[in-house]
């Protein structure tokens, strides 16, 4: 065979591969006799059947398989004789006049560009025994346990209710319920309603109304207005846990020291502020990274990048337990994400093999010991890194894309900005 490569826009090329007939008849010919020494047809010992009747039932098949070695083998060699990096994978159609043509993509020559140019703003957090002390109350919150009072009902307190609610005189779907439970002040049910019964004592009665937003989420609810018939079964008033010994022990700290449960909190908010300082400082190098050096992104690639985030997305809301029939997504949402995806991916690669960005076993040993400090037991975690490849390699590529970030950031523009650490959780 022989092969021509065209240029076409972008990143597409044509390459043109002219079939040696004879060559492709030979080797069928050649296979076709391989076949007849051991074939079984009926009527006939192995090996005894007529190369008619042989090639008659073998021939096409052989004859596919023989241009698709060809095809396979001539790609091949034509690539790297032309010195064609080829992004996904090529497509076959007949040529005109006998032949074949591979159509496909390559990948786009980058150039880095004036990374000098990036600009980030490196959050700089210095924990308090405020941020301790509010970790603390969160803490508190959810180990909140209710007393029945007999008072009237005020903000904090659950309620727990009957109601039966109508519309122009009729019940509507989802307008009624028996002890359902309602926390004021946390805006869970409709303002009014949550509202109309602040101040109720249990066994007490009221009618009200109350107006659906236009924005309802039950469309055929919304803007319209529904009165309430509600009965106040019980007031229940929060009481939170104390901050002592038992709640030291409560949550791990087998001695009940409330000065290490402080110490363990602090310990932990530092690992977290340090972790969204890091995916701060990684999004703006990146961001920069993809401004200042734009390229060409092989659709190719993107077209699988999408295919995979899409099955990632549905698999992720079939193990929340959404039904197939429930799930409405388009590839077309994930375009935006793929190409980024895919862009990133190729200019960390050209970095990599242009400055020989390598990963060292002490830096996957010392990002896998920080993710185990987490846990009660971090030998365990680390074991379980350590005993199964494809974690190891996770882990791995997670340092590279670090080391990364890194030599962008020696180069980059940056400036040091004082936070707190509610502002940096993005609770200001």
């Amino acid at each position: 065979m022989t092969s021509t490569v065209e240029i076409l826009d972008g990143l597409n090329r044509r390459l043109t591969l002219n079939v040696n007939q004879a060559a492709i008849e030979a080797e069928v010919s050649k296979r076709l006799a391989q076949v007849a020494r051991t074939v079984r047809i009926d009527g006939f010992r192995p090996g005894k059947a007529p190369k008619n009747l042989v090639a008659a039932r073998y021939a096409g098949e052989i004859r596919n398989e023989v241009f698709g070695d060809a095809l396979q083998q001539e790609f091949s060699a034509a690539i790297q004789s032309n010195n064609l990096h080829v992004a996904g994978y090529p497509q076959f159609a007949p040529a005109e006049g006998g032949g074949f043509i591979a159509t496909f993509e390559v990948f786009p020559e980058i150039k880095l560009g004036d990374l000098a140019q990036i600009q980030v703003t490196r959050p700089m957090v210095e924990l308090s025994d405020t941020d301790v002390d509010r970790t603390l109350d969160v803490l508190r919150k959810q180990r909140v346990q209710f007393h029945a009072v007999e008072r009237e009902a005020k903000q904090g307190d659950r309620v727990h209710v009957d109601y039966l609610g109508k519309i122009d005189g009729v019940a509507f779907p989802g307008g009624d319920a028996k002890d359902f439970p309602v926390m004021l002040g946390e805006g869970r049910t409709l303002k009014d309603f949550e509202g109309s019964l602040t101040g109720m004592k249990a066994g007490e009665d009221k009618i009200f109304d109350v107006t659906f937003p236009d924005d309802y989420f039950a469309k055929e609810l919304a803007g319209k207005t529904a009165t309430f018939n509600v009965t106040v079964k019980s007031v229940h008033e929060a009481q939170m846990p104390e901050i002592d010994a038992a709640f030291a022990m409560s949550l791990g700290v087998s001695d009940g020291d409330v000065g290490r449960l402080r110490d363990e909190i602090r310990t932990n908010l530092s690992r977290e502020a340090k972790r969204r300082v890091q995916a701060k400082i990684k999004e703006q190098v990146l961001n920069g990274l993809l401004d200042a050096t734009p390229i060409e992104v092989p659709s190719n690639l993107v077209s699988m990048e999408r295919s995979a985030l899409m099955e990632k997305a549905i698999a992720d809301l079939k193990a929340r337990g959404m039904k197939d029939a429930d799930i409405k997504l388009s590839e077309s949402v994930f375009e935006p994400q793929a190409k980024r995806r895919v862009s990133l991916g190729l200019i960390m690669d050209a970095i990599v093999i242009e400055q020989k960005i390598v990963v060292g076993e002490e830096q996957v040993r010392a990002l896998v010991d920080e993710f185990a400090q987490s846990y009660e037991d971090p030998s365990e975690v680390v074991g379980w890194y350590y005993q199964d490849a494809a974690r190891l390699k996770e882990a791995k590529a997670l340092v590279l894309e670090e080391n990364i970030v890194n030599w962008l950031l020696e180069r980059a523009q940056v400036s040091d900005e004082t936070t707190t650490l509610e502002a940096l959780m993005g609770n200001a």
